[in-house]
């Protein structure tokens, strides 16, 4: 409702100012035909000065990171089933599919679909691959990437010197989501992806162990530097 609001106070703060202020009467007398070639050419731009609010979804997601000012304001965010980052194509779709899920005249179908899946997704949202998640509003050192380790802590790979802690926040929250999802297969792909991008050929422990101790890893020669 908040985004509702948003995007039609948009559009009727554009639609104000060009029809008060840069759209002319028409009339009949002497300048009619260059009233009528200014007022095309204006409605034009006020066409592509009401697409950001037509696109409003979409332009959001987009660049703010899954979310738009509602769900900013509410504490939420799209993100991909498997807990990494939607790209544009899955926003593109979430956007197509509203007018289905979210239309004024059939706002239930959302709601139900919503209701009726296990992980709250609405049409757009199982076509996509995406679902909604509350983001936490109070962060401690446990939600970030990093972890106090012991002092006589050792680390395994050395290789962990060449992650970004982009990458290592995608590890800790594939680790989390596949725990709270039940859906380890993740946990591979990550796995293979994650010892190919820093060189490591042998691994003992399974998929799970080995992200976890790169986490362990990365922590400790983050604070130690």
């Amino acid at each position: 409702m908040l985004d509702r609001v948003f995007a039609y106070s948009y559009l009727l703060l554009i639609f104000f100012i060009f029809q008060k202020f840069l759209i002319r009467d028409s009339n009949y007398g002497d300048g009619y035909d260059k009233s009528e070639d200014y007022n095309a050419v204006m409605y034009g731009v006020m066409v592509l000065f009401l697409l950001p609010g037509l696109l409003y979804h979409l332009l959001c997601e987009t660049f703010l990171n899954g979310q738009s000012f509602g769900k900013k304001i509410v504490g939420i965010k799209v993100v991909k089933i498997d807990g990494t980052q939607p790209n544009f194509g899955s926003y593109l779709i979430r956007s197509m599919l509203r007018l289905i899920d979210m239309a004024i005249f059939s706002p239930a179908v959302g709601i139900i679909t919503i209701a009726a899946t296990d992980k709250s997704q609405r049409l757009g949202d199982i076509a996509a691959g995406t679902t909604v998640i509350k983001l936490n509003s109070k962060i401690s050192l446990g939600d970030t990437i990093l972890y106090h380790q012991k002092p006589d802590y050792k680390i395994i790979y050395e290789q962990v010197a060449m992650l970004t802690d982009r990458e290592a926040n995608l590890i800790k929250e594939v680790l989390e989501f596949s725990a709270k999802q039940e859906q380890f297969q993740h946990l591979e792909k990550l796995a293979i992806k994650i010892r190919e991008k820093l060189g490591i050929e042998e691994v003992k422990e399974g998929p799970e162990v080995f992200l976890n101790t790169l986490l362990n890893d990365y922590s400790h020669y983050k604070f130690e530097n």
